[in-house]
């Protein structure tokens, strides 16, 4: 368990868009997916017996077409023959195509659930996992870069299975089922020309798709990097429309599809040599494998079934066999996107439990920093030595100069980070030694730059307590002074408010987020910032309330205005990180100092202009 005075790892992450490369080997990839399949066994055995079982009547189908050839070298006049042998060799024919397509779909049927179960499972526990990752990491990555990512890898799962169980294990089955038959039938030199064609074009196929691998790999990467900026403008559709930049953002845009189009013409120019090159071994076998056959009529050691039957079991294996190049590309693509995925997955979690970490006890809400020091960067402290008391149901304000650490004390409270010295504590429990979802149960905070979901305001309100009723979301509602605004538009609460909130104002989105918090009822309130977008009228009327919500609350209230926390119990002076001043309103108005003189130029920027 950590105590006071740990250094805190800062492991460097990357970007969503580029993850840490693994050096993780194809096969580890592999047995890193297995489990997840695993869990549907039965299913996987099921799948692999209906698989030989369509294999084993695929491989029957040239040998009853050799008989049913065989069959038609009849002698003059033998009509029952020639009435009876053919129709139930052609019924069959058609008998065992049948049952090929049958195993194949029955193969489908069972094995679709352990392919979209584990895509879900994988998924899921990727998108868990981000979430447990440190704010750090999300102030970092890149959206769109990063959930290109995650979609890539979930469907290289349904890739990998589907050409590893539907085209790599049944052709292996196939080819063995097929040479056994030509050495058990023939003599052995049509399977040494089988398997030396084999060998040559899957080593062809391997060393080529091994080369081109990297201008693939650029091509997704390029890709994801276009996806980024396209993601990145969109969001900030203000921003550009403010600075009249949409043709900077059209060009920025433009650079990198223009890269991506040069990489996948790149990829494509490989792809036609591979494809060409593959061409040419299978004439070749073909033609080799044909004359043999040919020689063999000739001589009489073979019958013309026997020619039928070899040339059809050449093209049965090299039908799968002409996308091997495709399909070794898919598998490799696949494997390299799902590693991606598990790079993100294996990603540490900078704040994590104690492994006996138990939830917060909740019987006294006292919050305390003790000699608290903190930096993002080793070489910028942020906090230094901070110490100070917010008593159960009392208000404490930290006032100071943007930059001096004021929201970082609510991110560490909140244990996005934990401290490097000192410790912070909740009712005398020192906040690492307990569940982090305990903590933030017993916060609330209306933070100053107020996101929502892309969503109704009903939703957005009852976020604070999912499962509360209409009732008492339009209670907490009313609380925040949003309630009547709500009801006189259109749609009432059914209203959505855009993506990240943009069809509210500043206001209107502040009082949602005060009204999420007040559904949430936490025994302690952070207030950061929380009337910073509104204006005097509407601050006054809304402090009122803020004052009703931390009522019998432990309140930490973070402030930039200095009239919103004239009533506090304490309020803490901060600035480059230290504590500089303490005590109530009038006492540090009485001292003169740095508060008096940051109050007296508060009040000359309000004073009217005559």
């Amino acid at each position: 368990m950590r105590r006071s005075g740990e250094a805190l790892s800062s492991p460097h992450h990357a970007s969503g868009s580029q993850p840490a490369r693994s050096d993780r080997s194809d096969w580890a990839t592999l047995r890193r997916l297995f489990p997840y399949l695993w869990h549907y066994k039965w299913r996987v055995m099921a799948a692999l017996a209906f698989m030989i079982g369509a294999k084993v009547a695929n491989v029957g189908v040239p040998v009853l077409l050799k008989n049913l050839v065989d069959a038609m070298s009849i002698k003059p006049g033998s009509a029952a023959a020639l009435l009876v042998v053919p129709v139930g060799l052609l019924v069959a024919y058609g008998l065992l195509r049948l049952s090929t397509a049958v195993f194949n779909e029955l193969r489908e049927l069972v094995f679709a659930k352990a392919t979209e179960g584990a895509a879900r499972s994988i998924s899921l526990e990727v998108f868990r996992h981000l979430h447990a990752l440190s704010l750090r990491f999300h102030l970092e990555r890149q959206t769109g870069g990063m959930t290109r990512d995650i979609e890539r890898g979930t469907r290289g799962v349904h890739s990998l299975i589907s050409m590893s169980l539907y085209s790599i294990v049944p052709t292996i089955i196939e080819l063995t089922l097929v040479l056994t038959v030509l050495g058990v039938k023939f003599d052995s030199g049509f399977v040494w020309i089988t398997l030396a064609a084999l060998v040559v074009y899957i080593a062809f196929t391997v060393l080529v798709t091994e080369w081109r691998t990297q201008f693939r790999k650029t091509m997704n990467e390029l890709d994801s990097v276009a996806q980024s900026h396209a993601v990145d403008s969109l969001l900030n559709y203000e921003t550009v429309k403010y600075f009249n930049n949409e043709n900077f953002e059209a060009g920025r845009y433009d650079a990198s599809l223009e890269r991506y189009r040069k990489a996948a013409v790149k990829s494509q120019t490989t792809l036609s040599l591979l494809n060409a090159g593959q061409q040419c071994l299978i004439a070749i076998s073909l033609v080799a494998m044909l004359y043999r056959a040919t020689q063999g009529v000739v001589d009489g050691r073979m019958t013309l079934g026997d020619l039928v039957m070899v040339n059809a079991f050449m093209i049965q294996l090299y039908i799968p066999l002409n996308f091997l190049g495709v399909i070794y590309r898919e598998i490799k693509q696949s494997l390299t996107d799902l590693d991606k995925m598990f790079v993100l997955l294996e990603k540490d979690r900078e704040v994590r439990d104690a492994p006996d970490a138990t939830a917060l006890a909740g019987t006294d809400s006292t919050v305390r920093f003790e000699n608290v020091s903190f930096a993002y960067e080793a070489a910028r402290p942020i906090l230094k030595n901070v110490s100070f008391e917010v008593p159960a149901g009392e208000t404490v304000a930290v006032v100071g100069p943007s930059g001096s650490g004021k929201s970082t004390m609510a991110r560490l409270l909140y244990r996005f980070y934990d401290v490097q010295q000192g410790r912070i504590t909740i009712g005398g429990e020192d906040i690492r030694d307990v569940t982090q979802a305990s903590v933030r149960q017993s916060i609330g905070i209306v933070p100053q730059d107020t996101v929502l979901f892309n969503d109704t305001v009903e939703y957005n309100i009852a976020y604070g307590r999912p499962g509360a009723t209409r009732e008492e979301v339009e209670e907490a509602a009313r609380s925040a002074r949003i309630h009547d605004f709500i009801v006189h538009t259109p749609k009432g609460y059914e209203t959505t408010v855009g993506e990240r909130g943009l069809k509210l104002s500043g206001g209107e989105k502040q009082r949602v987020a005060i009204a999420r918090t007040l559904l949430k009822n936490p025994p302690i309130v952070i207030f950061d910032e929380a009337t910073s977008a509104l204006d005097s009228a509407n601050e006054r009327a809304i402090q009122s309330e803020l004052k009703s919500a931390a009522r019998n609350k432990t309140t930490l209230v973070i402030a930039h205005r200095l009239s919103t926390v004239v009533d506090a119990h304490e309020i803490l002076v901060l600035e480059s990180g230290v504590i500089v001043e303490r005590g109530t309103h009038a006492d540090l108005l009485a001292r003169q100092g740095k508060y008096a003189q940051m109050w007296r130029l508060q009040q000359l920027e309000a004073a009217p202009v005559l």
